[in-house]
């Protein structure tokens, strides 16, 4: 990526703008047109969106779109959208067992809901802002109990595929458990043992970091520093670390970029917890390298800066990845590092989603280090990594990635879902897939639009409000 040191966070938070008034007609059209019976909306195929079974991970986002869409541009009908169908619809992602993804369904809707109340920008009553508190508790220590222990007092909330794999995705599911655990709640195991659910979601975040992120310390000949692995797979029998996998990457031995992407952000996310954290809670968790709020913060630093650094070093030069770092075709491409990324090329897929997914996280690490070290290498390194965020939102919130068309019912293009299962929409004449958006990538370019905005009115966004606010409502 050529980041552009100049970018002006005023200039890009106008450009914002124009991002929620495009999205709100699309909300209420996939609202008007969409059959729930079909479960949710994954991605769509010629404009349209479409659904594919494999778990149902995408309904948060298309209801959090429109509080999204809400907060941003002050539409209230979509804010009675968005809780309306979150009120009638969301009820079941709570107690589901069989998933690693309440941090995305949650937290896209109870959480936006609790958060809009908590900043007056809903005026809620007490039932309603009980039943998002109840829903974030509940949330949270279901995601948690579906854990594997390893040795060592570490341990993972294991992915849809088993207790043998943790994927990188599952870190930013980790705010749920975090949100739950500043609402006071605990996970009650056998024998009313109680069970921190902030101890659980640091033990995920090191074991993370040990087996799915790479630091350039010859762990393995593809050992390149701030290079991310989709799976991690483990002995269930004894614990032990088996080897590196993907489901949607090309192969365990080059970066997904969409997994990328969340781990930039879920690691800078928990960044921003530690600020909340007291610090005598965190010693008596005896989490492994994150002992205590210093050692955590800078250890969650490491990973997330890594991570950043990678990213940026292996992005087109406007700040959109491919969708993966070793993809085979990228070969044919010359210097596609140092260009703009070409979303109707013929070798390989660009994928929108993880640089809207990316750019915020690089916005939240310059966030979190700006205020460290205003003067020296933390300083200078926030700058950088705020630049960088903004360089990929410019970029995504124009042409050709922005869905002008109001017959598309996307709102971010040239989004990937499963490059190696085929199940992307390739238009007629193209070779690889392109001009197609996906709920995740809807959501989350939604996700930056408010971030930016509010960084250009000097404020900031937190998705884990700290328990001073226990007067929600």
């Amino acid at each position: 990526m050529q980041i552009n040191m100049k970018v002006e966070v005023a200039d890009v938070a106008d450009a914002a703008r124009r991002v929620f008034e495009i999205a709100a007609g699309k909300v209420r059209d996939i609202d008007r047109t969409w059959d729930q019976s079909r479960g949710a909306p994954v991605y769509t195929v010629a404009g349209r969106y479409t659904q594919r079974g494999w778990t149902e991970w995408t309904e948060g986002f298309q209801y959090g779109c429109a509080l999204l869409a809400f907060d941003g541009g002050g539409d209230e009908e979509l804010l009675d959208l968005g809780r309306r169908q979150t009120m009638e619809r969301m009820a079941p992602h709570l107690s589901h067992v069989g998933v690693h993804d309440h941090g995305f369904n949650t937290m896209s809707t109870y959480g936006n809901l609790l958060r809009l109340a908590r900043e007056g920008r809903w005026r809620a009553g007490e039932g309603d802002v009980e039943a998002c508190r109840l829903a974030i508790r509940v949330s949270g220590a279901v995601q948690a109990a579906r854990w594997t222990a390893l040795p060592g007092g570490l341990g993972y909330v294991y992915s849809f595929n088993g207790p043998h794999s943790l994927f990188i995705d599952t870190i930013r599911s980790m705010r749920v458990l975090a949100a739950a655990h500043d609402l006071g709640h605990v996970l009650m195991g056998e024998r009313d043992r109680r069970i921190s659910l902030l101890g659980r979601a640091l033990r995920h975040a090191e074991t993370t970091a040990r087996h799915n992120v790479y630091f350039g310390e010859g762990r393995d000949a593809y050992d390149v520093a701030g290079r991310v692995a989709h799976e991690s797979i483990f002995n269930t029998n004894d614990g032990s670390y088996r080897c590196p996998s993907t489901q949607q990457g090309y192969s365990p031995f080059s970066t997904w970029t969409r997994g990328l992407a969340w781990a930039v952000l879920g690691y800078a996310e928990l960044v921003e917890l530690l600020a909340w954290c007291d610090p005598g809670e965190v010693a008596e968790l005896g989490v492994p390298s994150l002992e205590s709020v210093r050692t955590a913060r800078e250890r969650l630093l490491q990973v997330a800066r890594a991570t950043a650094d990678f990213m940026i070093a292996n992005t087109a030069s406007d700040g959109i990845p491919y969708w993966d770092t070793g993809a085979p075709g990228l070969s044919l491409l010359g210097d596609w590092r140092g260009r703009p990324a070409e979303p109707d090329n013929r070798a390989e897929p660009v994928d929108a989603s993880a640089a809207a997914i990316g750019a915020q996280g690089l916005l939240r690490l310059g966030a979190a280090l700006a205020g460290s070290d205003p003067a020296g290498s933390d300083g200078e390194a926030a700058r950088r990594y705020a630049q960088a965020g903004l360089t990929a939102a410019r970029t995504l919130f124009g042409a050709p990635y922005l869905a002008e068309d109001a017959g598309h019912q996307g709102l971010l293009l040239h989004t990937v879902y499963h490059r190696p299962n085929g199940w992307d929409h390739v238009p007629a004449g193209s070779a690889v897939p392109s001009g197609e958006a996906c709920m995740w990538g809807d959501y989350h370019l939604l996700e930056l639009a408010v971030l930016v905005q509010r960084l250009g009115r000097g404020g900031r966004l937190t998705w884990l409000a700290p328990r001073a606010s226990a007067d929600d409502g």
